[in-house]
């Protein structure tokens, strides 16, 4: 089994990394697989636990021992993120085993979204134990941040400013009792230094292999003043990142055309444009066009592929034509492969590899600052004022513009005039030679037929339009208000106030032009006319000529014509998400039982969450922008959400080996009522070296903004793998029975009144070994129950399930046709999760006259199902299953290192291990009427390798750390992800790889 397998390999080979030398002493290595003592970053001391070893940890507001916590809690270092060359928030989140597989990063949005995912752009979320960004709380310093302005529902975790950063806290554990309702999949608390005295620099770059791509960021970090000594302290930081954009086109990896191993792209709209039926249109084609129209009386019924009865009405295009020169001529292009999509009628179309044309690194520029003043008075009280912000600019490219000619609201077809002549007459006789029906081949004159002269209708994709372009900006700002100090006995308090806010607001780049017709279809004045155009935008450019689109090359006037109808720099939309944030608790000693104290907390929470969207309504009333995805529908006035709360949590020994935790909440929702969520904790120490754990607790987590309130849009479905239920049992579009021919009904989206809070009963219980200093193991295992789940069902969920949810089914009354898919966020079921987190660490002193260290830190999923109403049985496990949406549920997760200190000098081996998974399918290979020789069930595990090298030989206070990410320079495997719907996707997962391959980084680190 590939998971034993790699269990124990990394279990004996690789481990955790320990540079023990710091600038103020050496740290050991944990006690415990928490990493609680592992040592920091070169640049800076040490936050210290008290006397007792006692501090606040993430998941309890009563101070304990980190290494002998009651809950799993992993603690990633600063020096294990240079030693793994991470370099921003992100990279450190896709690292950990225990976040979930989602398309959460910049990478799995990076092309055309649809649903839930639209308006992500320059989102990069948290998904730990696979419950979704909206399941997973993000702190800093342990107070909420604003979520990200254009989703309103998740955290952008670019913000956090990274160069302060001391450790990160990853709770694997829901904590609704504590922190909130919605932590339900786990809290992430990234925690900075405090106490920094004197001035840091840092620089970073990782550059890949191929030379593109690059990553540099630049850090200072400035701080003044002994808290202790001169009973203040104040520190800042600033960095400024810079990530360079990585083309599709730059990795070989990214290739739609690999019909053998089952993958071909579902898209005719190319380069050169393939020619189509067309029905007539009054104004503008009223005779008909060249291939004739698409049904009744205006199709050309004669129009038959060579030797067959199929009619040839899934486009034509010259390159594949017999004699042709080929669909691989043009760059991007293949021969489209009807087989695979179940469309005999495009025997002679091509297809174009979108995934190309995608940005797998986004372009991303970034600024985060953090200030932090700190006052004690009377020696005992600390006063302490936070300032964090961030400022993000991001350019999400994709796919050039597909133009297809038709009669709802782009009326286009190539003309017949003396700018068009030659190229006219070429595309007319290769067509004609193959197709005698349209007419004859040569003499003009002489036409029985009577088409020659008719426009050519097409789809096209305009490259010299350039990649459509989404540029974002992002500006977030925080501000935190702290008090602190010691009350009476053992007794202190903490309270706070805070404001954090996030606005977004993306803008169109390159790619976007005037469509020049109204809704109504009507010619729409108010559009821009290039120079020389019939009408307004692309409908005039288009049907005057000026541009070819049999021809990758444009003329200048088509150049002139196309800059003169852009949409450059219009606002798409906007969003801006705020928290408000007042809170105060207090811990100490109640009195002693047994021996020990029983201690306890209490506290009170509120928060005023608001949100607003500006789906730029402006383009209501303007000139329409072709293919511009505006969400007008979805504009929302400023939302309020008041939350208040009182939380006590208590900590009871029972003896000296047992100790019970019970904590409790409750909430109060504006719109949703009250909620209490209890949290009961065990830990049982029966030695030094063995140590029980578990808990139970609830969550209850309420609709974000969006899910509520947003309006119904209404999208129209390109893809070709949707059946009616009703009258194709199998669900799988299928050629041989006309019962089970593809549909494309029109999909809505959008937000749902009277949504409802999801509820969860969470469960975990582990053991954790310690025989010596260097030695542990941890083995937790967690379930995660949610009822009542807010989600938006795939397309596929909805076909399949068909009798479940028979009113979002919309039929033609007249003809029982599904014309409309709802697809709203609704109240589906149930969702079960279980896994087992798997931690190991060890270490040998003196070997060759230094230390090695060893260890893994693993998730192996047990359980992951889903049932669509509370009344219908489990479907089946979604373990190792591809799905288009969603987290991808891998059976087996782990990172594992191994390590080498001697005194100045250290290197680590880090290995990064994702399971493979069973595969994607194409509408032909899913319905089992078509095979292909090299198709692969089941997508290949992906393992990669980070070396890196560590040295302080210099100066205790100047590090050098060198590294080569993805050491081997392992290629994604191969996968079959293409989605035909929205064009996304192809043949690689950006869920699970990393598309740089091998990189070499280098990290400088002073302090004065």
């Amino acid at each position: 089994m590939k998971f034993k397998a790699a269990l124990l390999l990394s279990a004996t080979c690789l481990a955790w990394p320990a540079l023990a030398q710091t600038t103020d002493g050496t740290t050991q290595p944990a006690a415990t697989p928490t990493g609680a003592e592992l040592p920091q970053t070169g640049a800076g001391p040490v936050t210290r636990p008290s006397d007792d070893g006692e501090i606040l940890v993430t998941g309890s507001r009563i101070k304990q021992d980190p290494n002998k916590s009651a809950l799993p809690l992993q603690i990633v270092t600063t020096q294990q993120l240079e030693e793994n060359g991470i370099s921003n928030p992100e990279q450190l989140i896709s690292f950990l085993s225990v976040n979930g597989t989602g398309a959460d990063n910049l990478a799995s949005n990076a092309d055309v979204t649809s649903g839930a995912q639209r308006g992500t752009n320059g989102l990069s979320a948290a998904n730990l134990r696979g419950q979704g960004p909206a399941g997973t709380l993000v702190l800093l310093n342990g107070r909420r941040v604003a979520a990200h302005g254009l989703t309103g529902g998740a955290v952008d975790v670019n913000q956090i400013p990274f160069a302060a950063l001391e450790r990160v806290e990853v709770l694997k554990d829901g904590a609704s009792a504590i922190y909130g309702t919605d932590a339900v999949g786990g809290v992430i608390n990234f925690i900075t230094r405090k106490d920094y005295q004197g001035l840091g620099l840092q620089g970073f770059t990782d550059i890949t292999q191929r030379g593109d791509a690059p990553i540099y960021r630049l850090s200072a970090l400035a701080g003044y003043g002994d808290i202790k000594e001169d009973g203040l302290n104040v520190m800042a930081s600033v960095s400024k990142s810079w990530n360079g954009a990585l083309q599709g086109a730059a990795r070989d990896f990214v290739n739609g055309n690999q019909p053998n191993r089952g993958l071909t792209i579902d898209t005719r709209g190319t380069p050169i444009a393939t020619a189509f039926p067309l029905n007539p249109s009054t104004a503008f084609f009223p005779t008909g066009t060249l291939l004739g129209g698409t049904s009744g009386s205006t199709q050309l019924t004669n129009l038959f592929i060579p030797g067959t009865t199929t009619l040839a009405n899934g486009g034509i295009n010259v390159l594949d034509l017999p004699n042709g020169a080929g669909c691989t001529t043009m760059d991007g292009g293949l021969a489209y492969d009807e087989q695979l999509w179940n469309a005999p009628g495009a025997r002679f179309a091509c297809a174009w590899d979108t995934g190309r044309a995608a940005v797998l690194q986004q372009p991303l520029e970034t600024l985060t600052y953090f200030g932090r003043g700190v006052l004690r008075l009377g020696g005992r009280h600390d006063i302490s004022l936070e300032i964090t912000g961030s400022d993000a600019s991001s350019a999400k490219r994709f796919s050039n513009a597909q133009i297809s000619g038709n009669t709802s609201n782009l009326q286009v077809a190539y003309p017949l005039n003396d700018i068009t002549r030659s190229t006219y007459n070429a595309v007319y006789d290769q067509i004609a030679a193959v197709f005698p029906a349209i007419g004859a081949v040569g003499d003009r004159t002489v036409d029985a037929v009577g088409n020659y002269g008719k426009p050519i209708a097409y789809r096209w994709r305009c490259i010299e339009c350039g990649p459509r372009e989404y540029n974002t900006n992002t500006k977030t700002f925080r501000a935190a208000l702290g008090f602190e100090g010691p009350l009476f006995g053992d007794w202190d308090y903490h309270a706070g106030a805070s404001y954090a806010r996030s606005s977004a607001q993306s803008t169109l780049g390159t790619g976007y032009y005037y469509r020049g017709t109204t809704t109504t279809n009507a010619v729409d004045p108010t559009a821009p006319t290039a120079p020389g155009a019939s009408a307004p935008g692309l409908l005039g450019l288009l049907n005057s000529g000026i541009i070819n689109p049999f021809s990758v090359e444009q003329s200048d006037a088509a150049k002139r014509g196309l800059a003169a109808i852009s949409a450059f720099g219009a606002t798409l939309y906007g969003g801006k998400y705020e928290v408000k944030q007042l809170d105060a608790s207090f811990a100490g000693g109640l009195f002693p039982i047994w021996g020990r104290e029983i201690k306890a907390a209490v506290g009170v929470d509120y928060r005023r969450e608001t949100y607003s969207f500006n789906g730029a309504p402006a383009s209501a009333t303007g000139p329409v922008i072709f293919l511009a995805a505006f969400d007008a529908v979805n504009a929302l006035t400023p939302k309020n959400r008041d939350v208040k709360a009182a939380f006590a949590e208590v900590l009871i020994p029972i003896g000296q080996p047992l100790e019970v935790t019970v904590a409790g909440r409750v909430d109060e929702y504006t719109g949703f009522g009250s909620t209490f969520n209890p949290k009961v904790s065990v830990k049982f120490t029966p030695t030094d070296w063995l140590l029980f754990r578990g808990s139970y607790n609830t969550g209850f987590r309420v609709p974000s903004f969006n899910q509520i309130f947003n309006g119904v849009t209404d999208s129209p479905y390109a893809g070709s793998d949707l059946v009616d239920p009703i009258r194709c049992p199998t669900f799988t579009p299928n050629t041989t029975n006309p019962n089970c021919a593809f549909i494309r009904p029109d999909i809505l989206t959008g937000g749902n009144l009277v949504l409802g809070p999801e509820t969860t009963k969470q469960f975990s219980g582990g053991v954790v070994f310690t025989p010596s200093r260097l030695w542990s193991a941890s083995v937790d295992f967690w379930s995660v129950a949610v009822d009542n789940t807010i989600t938006s069902l795939t397309l596929t969920q909805l076909i399949q399930n068909a009798a479940l949810f028979p009113e979002r089914f919309i039929r033609d009354p007249a003809t029982n046709v599904i014309t409309d898919l709802d697809n709203r966020f609704i109240n589906a079921g149930a969702r079960r999760t279980q896994a087992l987190d798997i931690t190991a660490r060890g270490g040998f002193d003196d070997v060759l006259g230094g230390r090695v260290n060893f260890g893994i830190e693993g998730t192996y999923l047990l359980k992951k199902r889903e049932k669509l109403t509370q009344t219908a049985p489990y479907g089946p496990s979604l373990i190792g299953v591809f799905t288009f949406a969603g987290d991808l549920g891998l059976k087996w997760k782990h990172t594992a290192f191994v390590n080498y200190t001697q005194d100045d000098f250290g290197i680590t081996l880090t290995q990064i291990y994702r399971d493979g998974y069973r595969n994607g399918a194409l509408p032909g290979i899913a319905a089992g009427t078509v095979t292909r020789p090299n198709y692969n069930r089941f997508v290949s595990e992906y393992i990669v390798y980070n070396l890196s090298f560590a040295y302080t030989g210099l100066s205790p206070d100047f590090k050098i750390t060198a590294g080569i990410r993805n050491l081997f320079d392992t290629k994604p495997p191969f996968a079959v992800t293409y989605d035909g719907n929205t064009g996304a996707g192809g043949s690689w997962e950006p869920r699970v790889a990393d598309p740089r391959l091998r990189s070499f980084t280098l990290g400088i680190e002073t302090k004065f």
